[in-house]
């Protein structure tokens, strides 16, 4: 007759090291470059966006605006995703099409034409569908840009930065 071996006990599963929020909501709290890219820690970065950031529609575009013109277009989509995630929910659409928008520059200044291609779609269709468009946003003029670039892409032209340069509103 056989022995009998006892099953090996299931291996204790490995504490959960990543960052949480008093919910208990993962966070990434880990330094980060330009790009948006994660810098191992104690990394010098730039200066991270609050995820529960609360502006006005305006303080959002004109914080977002400065940050596209500064050329950080990952900072700028993560102050319209907040946005996006806490304004009204009539206005989300929106929101979230400028969110990509930013995030579709991104990919461009990450040498990731791909994923640039679908933000930029995703963007431009968001933007196209929100009629009428509040705060003065300058949807046919975001379309327009998207379009051009993403035309480059299809050519494979290289964009310059002042290529990526786009305003968010009329002035």
């Amino acid at each position: 007759m056989a022995e009998h071996i006892p099953d090996k006990p299931a291996p204790e599963p490995e504490a959960d090291t990543r960052d949480r929020d008093e919910t208990g909501r993962a966070r990434n709290s880990r330094p980060r470059d330009r790009l948006g890219r994660p810098l191992p820690f104690g990394s010098p970065g730039v200066p991270r966006i609050p995820d529960d950031l609360l502006l006005s529609p305006a303080d959002t575009l004109e914080y977002a605006q400065r940050l596209l013109d500064d050329g950080l277009a990952f900072n700028a989509h993560e102050v319209l995703e907040a946005a996006w995630k806490n304004g009204p929910f009539a206005e989300r659409m929106l929101w979230q099409g400028l969110a990509q928008y930013a995030v579709g520059l991104t990919h461009i200044q990450r040498g990731n034409p791909k994923g640039a291609r679908t933000l930029l779609e995703r963007a431009t269709h968001r933007l196209a569908a929100c009629e009428p468009v509040p705060y003065d946003i300058d949807a046919p003029g975001l379309i327009a840009h998207a379009t051009a670039v993403l035309a480059a892409l299809d050519a494979e032209k290289p964009l310059a930065d002042g290529d990526l340069r786009v305003r968010l509103r009329v002035r």
